[in-house]
């Protein structure tokens, strides 16, 4: 039965949006997986999307983009995408999924409306670059 499948929660495996800047020192922002583990992430599956509803029940949706990322080397890290300030006010959404073990996990990461912002920066791990970032 369903109720009886206790799926394994995801640890240290992170999403971050992270500032940083072209060959002509203008800011661009990129989208990463972040693997803290001591294993291999196997077939990586990201699926991407922003929405928004507002209270006048008016939506906004960007278009679904999946990403097949491969492996993910342990203490290690991918991009997933570029990602435009103008979607910052959305929800972004991050839908990660890969094998580990032989076990399929997954983890929704979002990054809620309006959070992608100076304010909430932190020193991304590894990638030693400031941004946003969901553990």
């Amino acid at each position: 039965m369903i109720k009886d499948i206790q799926p394994k929660p995801i640890k240290n495996v992170a999403i971050a949006v992270v500032k940083e800047f072209n060959e002509l020192n203008q800011p661009i922002w990129n989208v990463y997986v972040i693997n803290l583990k001591e294993t291999t992430l196997e077939n990586v599956l990201v699926s991407s999307k922003g929405y928004l509803k507002l209270e006048d029940g008016s939506e906004t949706k960007t278009s679904s983009l999946r990403h097949s990322l491969g492996n993910i080397a342990p203490k290690s890290f991918v991009k997933i995408e570029p990602i435009i300030e103008e979607v910052f006010g959305l929800h972004n959404e991050y839908w990660l999924s890969y094998f580990s073990k032989n076990q399929l996990l997954d983890k929704k990461y979002v990054f809620l409306a309006e959070t992608i912002k100076k304010e909430n920066f932190t020193t991304i791990p590894l990638i030693e670059k400031q941004g946003v970032m969901i553990g």
